[in-house]
C-alpha cells in the first residue's frame, strides 16, 4: 500500500443529527495516527472508486483516533450514500493523511468562527484549538432546526460553550444571526473563519467585504459547490506540453474527463473546484475559472486552473501535463 494512504478501522458510527452521521476512525494496527491541526482534512477512498474529503472534527492532538462527519446530500454524486448506506462499525477504509488548506491564522489575536450545517466539522475542529490555547473567539453554528444541527450536546457541554451561539432558521427572531452587528468592527488581528454551503458563505462573506473586512483576515471552506448548467458552455482545445497532443473539449464534458477518457489521469477528489487537488499549470490560453479553491489574486494570474470544472476563455489551454 501506499505509505502515504492508512488504513483505518471504523470504531464508531453515530447519527449525530437527521441525515448526519459521524465515524470515529482508529488505525488497524494500533499505532498512533498522524498529528493533524484544526481545519485539516482527510479524503476517504470508497470502494466504489470514489475518493471523498471530509474534514477532522475531533480534538487536535488526538493520535488515538479522527472523528469525521458525513452529510447524506439529496443530490449525492455517490459519496455521502456509501458512507451512510455502506459503511458500518467494524469496516476498514483507506484514507489520506491530513492535509490542511483551511488553517488558522498564527498572528490572530482574536477569532470569529461561522458554521453553517456540516460546515461545521472544520469550525468544530479550530473551536477545539482556540480553547486549548485560551484564544479569544465566538462560535456562530447556523442550522435549519435543533435536529439537523450536529455536535448540538458536544458544543452545549463543552469547556467553550460560553463563546458558541446557536441559530436556527426556524427559531424565534431575536436568535437569528446577525451577521453586520457581529462584523461591525474589522481589525487587522482579528481574523474571520466560515464554512458551510455557497449560500450561506456568500451571506457572511458578503458582509464581510461590505463591512471592509481585509481578504488577508478572511478564510473560508466551501464543501459544496453551487449547480451550475453547460448551456452556454461552448467547446475549446486543450494541448499538453510535454507530447504536443491536442484534445477537443465540448460544452457538456470537463477537462478532466476527456483527458480520462484517453489515458491521462489528473489526481481528483471533489470534482466541483473546492479542494484544489486537482489544479493544474497553465502555460498559455485563458481559463475560465469555476472553481470555489483558488483566491481572486490566483485567479487573475490566470496560470493555473481547475480541470474537473473551470474551462477557457480562449480557443485553447496549453496545460504543464
Amino acid at each position: 500500500m501506499d505509505q502515504t494512504l492508512l488504513e483505518v478501522r471504523v470504531t464508531k458510527k453515530t447519527l449525530e443529527a437527521d441525515d448526519i452521521a459521524s465515524f470515529e476512525l482508529k488505525n488497524c494496527d494500533g499505532s498512533s495516527l498522524p498529528h493533524f491541526s484544526a481545519g485539516s482534512h482527510v479524503d476517504v477512498n470508497m470502494a466504489n472508486g470514489l475518493v471523498r474529503q471530509y474534514s477532522l472534527c475531533n480534538v487536535p492532538g488526538e493520535t488515538d483516533r479522527y472523528l469525521i462527519a458525513v452529510l447524506r446530500d439529496p443530490n449525492t454524486r455517490g459519496g455521502s450514500a456509501f458512507m451512510h448506506d455502506r459503511v458500518q462499525q467494524g469496516d476498514t477504509l483507506t484514507i489520506s493523511q491530513p492535509r490542511n488548506l483551511f488553517a488558522l491564522a498564527r498572528d490572530a489575536r482574536r477569532s470569529i468562527l461561522f458554521a453553517g450545517g456540516i460546515g461545521v466539522t472544520p469550525i468544530l475542529a479550530m473551536a477545539e484549538r482556540l480553547a486549548q490555547i485560551d484564544a479569544p473567539f465566538e462560535l456562530h453554528y447556523c442550522g435549519r432546526s435543533r435536529s439537523r444541527t450536529a455536535f448540538l450536546d458536544r458544543i452545549s457541554s463543552s469547556h467553550f460553550s460560553k463563546q458558541a451561539h446557536f441559530h436556527f432558521d426556524d427559531g424565534p427572531e431575536e436568535q437569528r444571526l446577525d451577521v453586520n452587528a457581529i462584523l461591525a468592527s474589522p481589525s487587522a488581528d482579528t481574523h474571520l473563519y466560515a464554512c458551510g454551503p455557497s449560500g450561506f458563505l456568500d451571506f457572511v462573506l458578503g458582509a464581510a467585504s461590505q463591512l471592509g473586512w481585509s481578504g488577508s483576515c478572511v478564510h473560508r471552506e466551501y464543501f459544496a459547490a453551487a449547480a451550475t448548467t453547460s448551456a452556454e458552455d461552448q467547446s475549446f482545445e486543450v494541448e499538453l506540453a510535454s507530447s504536443g497532443q491536442t484534445f477537443h473539449i465540448p460544452p457538456d464534458k470537463t477537462v478532466l474527463e476527456i483527458l480520462a477518457a484517453n489515458g491521462i489521469d489528473i489526481p481528483v477528489s471533489c470534482e466541483q473546484g473546492i479542494c484544489g487537488t486537482c489544479v493544474t499549470r497553465v502555460l498559455r490560453g485563458e481559463p475560465d475559472h469555476r472553481d470555489l479553491f483558488m483566491t481572486d489574486q490566483e485567479h487573475a494570474a490566470n496560470d493555473q486552473f481547475t480541470p474537473c470544472c473551470s474551462r477557457a476563455r480562449s480557443l485553447r489551454l496549453v496545460l504543464d501535463l
